[in-house]
C-alpha cells in the first residue's frame, strides 16, 4: 500500500456525522481491528507530543487523518521520545498542561509519564481490540517490534547461532552493534531487569571483544548485508526494509528464545485530557487501515487483532519473547551508567 493510496482511502472514507457511534457495548463484544468507516468524526482541538520515528511514516497516518477530519484541528509538537517525556513530567509539576496525546516512539518514554499518574484511564472496549499481552489500563500500543539477529547467510549457518542471548559473550562471531542507538538500550535495560546488573555488565563486555560499532541499527544491517560482521543486534524491521529493496540480500534473521535478545516492544499512545476527543483519536490508530499501512510500509507489527504481520516475520505465536511490563524499560539510568562503566558507551 503507497502513501498516496492510503491518504485517499482513509480521506475518501464517508463521515457518518449523522450516525450515532457504535455502543461500547457492541465495540467489546466484536474485538480486533475495525475500519474508520466504523469511527466518528473528530471535531475540536487536539495537541499531540509525538516522539519522532519511522521515517515519516507516523506523519503520513497524521496527515490522513487530518483529511478525513477537516473540523479536527491538531497542533504537533515534535521531538524525542524521551525528551517529550520529560517535558510533560516537568509541565504537570508547573501546574501547566499542553498535550493532549502523546505517542511514543518506545515504551520506556511511555512509563516515565504512567509512572507519574499523568496518563487518563482508557475505556475497555479500545483496549479489547489489542492482542493479549498487550492490553494495559492507561496506555495503548500502536504497533510492535521485536529484538532479533540479522547475519550473514554466507558467513553463518543458522544452527551456528545461540538461541540464548547470553551466550552471545563467549562467541566467536564477530558482532555488530549500537550501543548509542536507543532500541539498543531498551533492550539493555530488559537484560538488566531480567538477568541483573553484574550478568548484563559482563555480557557486554565479553560482546565488545568482538564487536564493530554502528552509528544505528540500520547501519548494523547494513554491515551485516556486506559481510563487514557474522550478525548483528537489531529491531526486525531494518532487516525486512532492506530485503524489500533488496531481495537477494546476504541476510536473514535469527530469534534467541525467553531473553531480552527477543525482546517486543512498541510504540504507545496515552491520553493526558479527559473527554472523547483524545481517546477517538487513538482508535484512528487502532483502525484497520492505519494498522495495516504501518504494517505494509514500516514492517511494524500490528497488535489489534485481525490484521496480518508484515511479510518476511515468522508469526508471532511462533517467538518466545520474555515477560516484562515494558513500562519499566523507563528505568534507563542504571543501563546507561552499566554502559559507561564497561567502555561500550
Amino acid at each position: 500500500m503507497h502513501r498516496r493510496t492510503f491518504l485517499q482511502g482513509l480521506g475518501a472514507a464517508a463521515v457518518f456525522g449523522s450516525m450515532p457511534f457504535a455502543s461500547r457495548l457492541s465495540w467489546a463484544a466484536s474485538p480486533g481491528a475495525v475500519s474508520v468507516d466504523s469511527l466518528p468524526p473528530l471535531v475540536g482541538d487536539l495537541t499531540l507530543y509525538l516522539g519522532r520515528g519511522e521515517g515519516g511514516l507516523y506523519e503520513n497516518v497524521l496527515e490522513a487523518i487530518q483529511k478525513r477530519n477537516p473540523k479536527l484541528n491538531l497542533r504537533i509538537r515534535r521531538g524525542g521520545s524521551a525528551a517529550l517525556a520529560n517535558t510533560i513530567v516537568a509541565e504537570a509539576k508547573a501546574g501547566v498542561k499542553r498535550a493532549d496525546l502523546f505517542w511514543a516512539v518506545d515504551t520506556g518514554s511511555v512509563g516515565l509519564v504512567t509512572d507519574q499518574q499523568l496518563a487518563k484511564p482508557l475505556p475497555s472496549d479500545l483496549t479489547g481490540q489489542l492482542k493479549s499481552g498487550f492490553q494495559y489500563p492507561g496506555w495503548t500500543p500502536v504497533t510492535g517490534r521485536v529484538r532479533t539477529l540479522p547475519y550473514n547467510t554466507e558467513r553463518v549457518q543458522p544452527d551456528a547461532i545461540p538461541d540464548d542471548i547470553m551466550a552471545l559473550a563467549d562467541s566467536d562471531l564477530a558482532i555488530g552493534w549500537a550501543p548509542a542507538y536507543a532500541s539498543f538500550q531498551s533492550f539493555v535495560t530488559a537484560m538488566r531487569l531480567l538477568e541483573g546488573n553484574k550478568a548484563t555488565a559482563n555480557w557486554l563486555r565479553g560482546v565488545n571483544r568482538n564487536a564493530k560499532k554502528y552509528a544505528g541499527e540500520l547501519g548494523v544491517v547494513m554491515g551485516v548485508e556486506r559481510g563487514e560482521v557474522d550478525l548483528g543486534f537489531a529491531n526486525h524491521y531494518y532487516t525486512l526494509r532492506l530485503k524489500s529493496g533488496k531481495p537477494d540480500a546476504n541476510v536473514d534473521l535469527a530469534f534467541t528464545k525467553n531473553d531480552a535478545g527477543c525482546l517486543v516492544n512498541a510504540s504507545g499512545i496515552l491520553a493526558l485530557s479527559d473527554g472523547d476527543l483524545p481517546v477517538n483519536f487513538m482508535r484512528y490508530l487502532l483502525s484497520r487501515e492505519v494498522q495495516s499501512y504501518l504494517a505494509t510500509e514500516a514492517y511494524e507489527i500490528p497488535l489489534v487483532e485481525g490484521v496480518a504481520p508484515p511479510q518476511g516475520l515468522p508469526a508471532m505465536d511462533t517467538l518466545s519473547p520474555p515477560d516484562i511490563d515494558l513500562r519499566k524499560l523507563a528505568d534507563l539510568r542504571p543501563t546507561l551508567n552499566i554502559m559507561r562503566d564497561v567502555g561500550v558507551l
